[in-house]
């Protein structure tokens, strides 16, 4: 726990994209052969002496990119750790909104410009960045080293794990990095890290890994490097490379009382970012497995009276009907131990293991109940925001867009708000942008979409799928005990 200082500076967890209005260079690589190193590790000397960071510098620099994004102001852009109340624990939760609230959302209909950092993973023109730089955004571009303004599309992004994969295309081929691996990395190993810091553009810092594993609380699957390599607004989607010049983790967050650099950053190990980012590219969703249990860790008093010798595992509080966990017979008070051959020593454990489970697969979990361990057999489904993300990433996504709308699933939280009956299904208006179709047609934030062309919709996805292929939309509008037509065209 982080407790303030007596000068009572408020600490914040702070997603390091950059709202800005001045594109800054970005540079760009070719990675050094892997025959050129001939030690995992390079000690102190090696790096200082014989090698510098110069030589480093010069091999991934022509890689790292500067990104744009423009986006309409009436659109709340994403801010990665603020996904809903109590995902970032206070006092970080009331700064963080803070300092977002002026330079992401000015008083004006005006897009918002924003930067950010990003780099080429091959030479197709695949580059990796943070989901934050580029959520919500209307537009993307890409600044190389030689000063080119190239067009991206976006392929694919994991908000659970900050991570986008977005395209540019061109007759050239693109200089690319390599992801190496970061589970080898050492605390106290250099590192540095190059993004465009306030849209200055190619900019280098170094330093060391300061610590592993760290859990921020900005999403559920949690694994950061810390770095103490100075990075700053604007630093977001860049890597971290090591002596070799391999990508060992993608900045994506600070931990600052200001906004600046105070010598704590994170960054997504290379790890888990290659695997999310191949996932990316060729599904353009990530495959995740999922149980349907909501589970807490356990404190000494909760071991003792479960009759359990240590307080390791996850212990089951609530499990879902009809969901994987409940066909297998996994029970409330249960606590898991083993999950698909993991040793299960935490609830993040776990929820890692899960993660893994392809989808449709089987796992043995083991679990312990009244003072017994039992061995239960699942089949894992895939996790149900799956099937949404990708029809919110396919050319279907483009319709909503052009309306004006953005849409949520209607949740037992949005149900109870709204006060919809559980007869009535459909999707959520959660936000309509100022002038659009939408807008001029009378729709507004907190109305149910129970129909789109005559189809019923029960899902985001669904609904963007029953728009497709049409140069209009015809809605059924829920909203309070009334409901209503509306007309939106698409073109």
């Amino acid at each position: 726990m982080v407790k303030k200082r007596v000068n009572r500076l408020t600490v914040g967890l702070v997603m390091i994209g950059l709202s800005i209005a001045v594109i800054g260079a970005g540079q760009g690589f070719e990675p050094a052969s892997a025959a050129e190193s001939t030690a995992p590790h390079k000690q102190f000397a090696e790096v200082n002496a014989a090698t510098s960071f110069a030589e480093v510098f010069e091999q991934v620099n022509p890689a790292v990119v500067t990104i744009s994004v423009s986006r309409s102001a009436s659109v709340e852009p994403a801010l990665g750790f603020q996904q809903g109340p109590g995902t970032v624990p206070p006092p970080f939760n009331d700064f963080f909104g803070r300092f977002f609230s002026f330079p992401m959302q000015p008083p004006s209909s005006a897009p918002v410009a924003a930067l950010g950092s990003g780099f080429f993973i091959d030479a197709d023109g695949y580059i990796v960045t943070n989901n934050h730089v580029i959520e919500n955004a209307d537009e993307i571009s890409v600044v190389l080293a030689d000063g080119r303004r190239l067009d991206a599309e976006l392929v694919g992004r994991d908000p659970k794990t900050d991570l986008a994969l977005i395209k540019v295309s061109d007759d050239e081929k693109f200089p690319a990095l390599r992801f190496g691996n970061s589970d080898e990395a050492r605390v106290g190993e250099w590192v540095l890290a190059i993004g465009n810091p306030f849209g200055l553009g190619g900019t280098a810092t170094a330093g060391i890994i300061s610590a592993r594993g760290r859990d921020i609380r900005s999403g559920p699957y949690d694994d950061y490097l810390q770095i103490d390599a100075p990075i700053n607004s604007g630093n977001s989607g860049g890597p971290i490379v090591d002596a070799d010049g391999e990508v060992i983790g993608v900045n994506t967050a600070i931990f600052s009382p200001n906004g600046g650099n105070v010598g704590i950053g994170f960054a997504i190990p290379a790890t888990q970012a290659k695997q999310i980012v191949e996932d990316l590219k060729v599904n353009r969703v990530v495959h995740r497995g999922w149980l349907g249990v909501q589970i807490q860790g356990l404190d000494e008093d909760l071991a003792r009276s479960l009759g359990r010798a240590n307080s390791d595992g996850a212990l089951v509080a609530n499990v879902t009907a009809d969901s994987p966990a409940d066909k297998a017979g996994i029970a409330v008070g249960d606590v898991i131990t083993k999950f698909g051959g993991h040793e299960i020593d935490s609830p993040r454990t776990l929820s890692f293991a899960i993660a893994d489970q392809d989808p449709g697969s089987t796992a043995r979990v083991h679990v312990w109940r009244n003072g017994k361990d039992r061995s239960l057999k699942v089949t894992v489904a895939q996790m149900e925001e799956t099937a949404d993300r990708l029809a919110a990433n396919s050319p279907a996504a483009g319709t909503a867009d052009k309306l004006g709308l953005r849409l949520a699933p209607l949740t037992d939280a949005y149900r109870a708000r709204l006060g919809a009956p559980q007869d009535v299904d459909g999707v959520v208006v959660e936000a309509v942008q100022p002038g659009s179709e939408a807008a001029r047609k009378g729709l507004r934030p907190g109305d149910l979409i129970t129909e789109v062309n005559g189809s019923a919709v029960t899902s985001p996805g669904s609904a963007l799928q029953a728009m497709a292929d049409n140069d209009r939309a015809l809605l059924l509008v829920r909203r309070g005990d009334s409901q209503y037509f509306a007309a939106l065209a698409l073109s």
